[in-house]
């Protein structure tokens, strides 16, 4: 079953390039991003790892945790990293999880449940589901998921959009528009009536049609 928007994120304990953790734990109070991967050294991921890296800052300034996983075991990811930096000019400068007995991926919905053996002996192609986004909140609830084909990859200035659409609406009561950038106009949230909106928004809103209620954001 995969996992549904609102849940909350299963815990688990896990191996990493940057030693044993307990995710709810490691998350604290920060926002996370966990992406996975169907196996190291595959060609898109080595691209979105590099790139991951690059743009970690960005993360950073949001209070946002990345972590990523593997089914291969940690050693196997720590040997890729080399890859990655040569190729992409960065290294991943966040833990990777080495899921080698596919715990994570059951827990998180990206395998059946009734996977087994070794996961070294499993082709990318067999991991194909192991290719998602899953966004958690410092509630530990989960607030995007996005799975991805094997053939295209994955946007991670999108993951970065979505997230501060999260956190603005996390502490106003306001939407987002489509494409909507950090600065930009807002919606008034469909729960607010005019009456307590006018109160929030004492000057008033733009709307073009009753249910649309443009302000500028927060």
């Amino acid at each position: 079953m995969s996992l549904q928007l609102g849940a909350t994120a299963p815990d688990f304990d896990a191996d990493t390039t940057e030693g044993r953790i307990r995710f709810h734990e490691w998350i604290g109070d920060s926002w996370a991003v966990l992406f996975s991967h169907p196996r190291a050294f595959t060609p898109v991921c080595t691209t979105e790892l590099g790139y991951m890296a690059r743009i970690k800052p960005e993360f950073d300034q949001r209070d946002v945790k990345i972590i990523g996983l593997s089914v291969d075991p940690v050693e196997g990811s720590q040997k890729w990293s080399g890859d990655i930096a040569e190729t992409q000019g960065f290294a991943p400068n966040y833990p990777l999880i080495g899921d080698v007995d596919f715990t994570v991926s059951k827990l998180y919905g990206m395998l059946p449940a009734d996977v087994e053996g070794d996961p070294t002996g499993r082709t990318p192609a067999q991991n194909a589901t192991v290719r998602t986004v899953f966004v958690i909140g410092p509630d530990k609830r989960v607030k995007l998921v996005l799975a991805y084909p094997m053939t295209t990859g994955r946007n991670f200035d999108e993951v970065l959009r979505v997230i501060d659409s999260l956190q603005l609406t996390a502490q106003h009561r306001v939407s987002t528009p489509v494409n909507w950038r950090q600065g930009e106009d807002v919606i008034i949230s469909g729960s607010v009536p005019d009456d307590e909106a006018r109160t929030i928004w004492p000057g008033g809103w733009s709307a073009p049609r009753p249910y649309i209620r443009i302000v500028p954001a927060p």
